[in-house]
């Protein structure tokens, strides 16, 4: 058997991944194929990993979309049930890979829910989405919400949750939008719809210019209602109740419905949801 130094990523092994890929192949029965003809088990993977993604990216770019960027990536390689966020111990709830969707218990206390509310109350207008045709914000029909932001580091509290999420998703604090809080009272709801800018509004150029494109965001729950108000995502069937406390993750590497991030707040059907939105861009946003 070849050592470790001798063994090298040839073209025709390239080759061989992508074809065992294309003919519906899982991932894991390729590496034991390629463990059983002698291929050390970093190597390997290391090849699998890094022929898939190229292969990923030129079909992508060959089907006409947007080119891939990083994004926020919580460290669940080992799938831990808790993580630690600096001055908190967050629960793993549940963890999706296709879309990328985490579930998180406990991100805040029920202190610092309360607490987030008191400080955005008096705050409190019409909610407003961003015109992608200008680059402005406008009232949607699709939103009937009311909410406010914060600045990013505008108080102790919200500097504490910022430091929290970056450390959470491994994303700079200074890439992030300002925190913001939302409430949602019988009847309220924001229909599906996508959080990145759509490359093709004329407006879209003018705010990249603030940070680049989106390409994550959190959704705490800060107060539950009776019913309703989940968090849904159409495309994969799935709904994260509203549970006070807990948070949702979800982010998507290029601009494009084909990440499966379309997603929506059911309408509440008895009581009042009050959720905080942390927006991820790119870069650092101004």
């Amino acid at each position: 058997m070849t050592t470790r130094t001798q063994q090298q990523v040839t073209p025709e092994l390239r080759r061989w991944i992508v074809e065992q890929a294309q003919a519906g192949h899982s991932a894991e029965s390729v590496l034991r194929s390629m463990l059983a003809s002698g291929w050390q088990e970093e190597v390997a993977m290391q090849a699998m990993e890094s022929t898939l993604r190229s292969h990923l990216e030129a079909k992508a770019a060959a089907d006409g979309l947007p080119p891939s960027v990083p994004v926020p990536d919580p460290r669940l390689d080992e799938s831990p049930l808790y993580v630690d966020a600096g001055d908190r111990r967050v629960h793993v709830l549940q963890n999706m890979y296709n879309p990328r969707v985490v579930v998180f218990g406990s991100l805040l206390s029920d202190e610092e829910c309360d607490a987030l509310i008191a400080l955005a109350q008096p705050r409190m207008a019409r909610s407003l989405t961003v015109a992608t045709k200008t680059g402005g914000e406008e009232v949607n029909d699709d939103r009937t919400s009311s909410g406010m932001f914060f600045q990013r580091g505008e108080n102790e509290l919200v500097s504490r949750i910022e430091a929290r999420i970056a450390r959470l998703l491994n994303w700079p604090e200074e890439n992030g939008e300002g925190l913001q809080v939302l409430h949602y009272r019988p009847g309220a709801e924001y229909k599906p719809h996508y959080d990145y800018f759509d490359p093709a509004e004329p407006g879209t150029p003018t705010i990249l210019k603030r940070g680049g494109q989106r390409v994550g965001t959190l959704v705490i729950y800060l107060a539950e209602p009776e019913k309703g108000g989940g968090t849904t995502f159409p495309d994969v069937h799935l709904e994260v109740f509203p549970k006070r406390g807990h948070g949702v993750f979800f982010s998507y590497e290029r601009p494009h419905p084909s990440t499966r991030t379309l997603h929506g707040g059911a309408p509440v059907l008895a009581g009042e949801k009050w959720i905080a939105t942390k927006w991820l861009r790119e870069r650092r946003f101004e």
